[in-house]
């Protein structure tokens, strides 16, 4: 199954007339019914956008979505907020402003989560469109997106979506969640369901075709929860 080659938004689509885009990397012998590459998008540099959340007009404006940072089934730090538009998410991003995952400590982390936590690097860009929230990898590895709408309905095999270094993929799709919650039949097992969360895993995937079977079992992971606000 083939991603829709739907555009994606700004600041995503910044790309001279010059630049050619990425082709999708169909090696990965991973990939199957289950997972599908996402939008191809041209580069961002680390600096080019920042993220402003705890700017004094951003606190007057309610805020679109919470970020909750995981490793295997431990919540790492607070949840962070977000009030602009767009968000950085990285390890390690100079010269940029967002949610710094470097600096959240935990005392025994596990080699495994060391080894994943460094492959993060600059992360993933998370940004609010008028049609939905897209994520942008800027990292150097893959990442790993469930959600809502981007399962299909009624179906009882989780969706997971590989997501490669240089690409984009609309997480959240607005008008779907909509329909969705008026009629899906929602049944799932790896662990509670909430209409408005998308679950990212950096590097590693999980489901039918791992063998990690739930998210909880991936060593780095993030839960973006949406609000109703939106």
């Amino acid at each position: 199954m083939s991603a829709s080659r739907e555009s994606p938004p700004p600041p995503y689509s910044r790309l001279s007339p010059n630049d050619e885009q990425k082709p999708l990397d169909l090696s990965d012998s991973t990939l199957s019914y289950t997972e599908t590459e996402a939008t191809n998008s041209p580069n961002v540099t680390p600096g080019e956008f920042s993220d402003a959340s705890t700017s004094p007009d951003a606190v007057k404006r309610s805020h679109w979505c919470n970020v909750a940072y995981w490793e295997h089934r431990t919540r790492v730090g607070r949840l962070y907020t977000v009030y602009e538009q767009s968000v950085s998410i990285f390890y390690d991003l100079p010269q940029g402003n967002g949610f710094c995952l470097g600096q959240l400590n935990l005392e025994n982390r596990s080699e495994t989560v060391r080894r994943t936590r460094s492959k993060i690097g600059y992360g993933i860009l998370l940004s609010k469109e008028p049609d939905g929230v897209w994520a942008y990898n800027r990292s150097e590895h893959p990442i790993f997106v469930n959600s809502p709408t981007l399962d299909i309905p009624n179906c009882r095999t989780l969706i997971v979506r590989k997501v490669m270094p240089g690409y984009s993929i609309k997480v959240f799709d607005y008008e779907k969640s909509c329909l969705l919650q008026h009629t899906a039949e929602l049944d799932y097992a790896d662990g509670p369901y909430d209409p408005n969360s998308v679950r990212i895993s950096f590097a590693k995937g999980w489901g039918p075709c791992y063998s990690r079977q739930f998210i909880t079992s991936c060593p780095c992971w993030l839960e973006i929860l949406l609000s109703n606000n939106r």
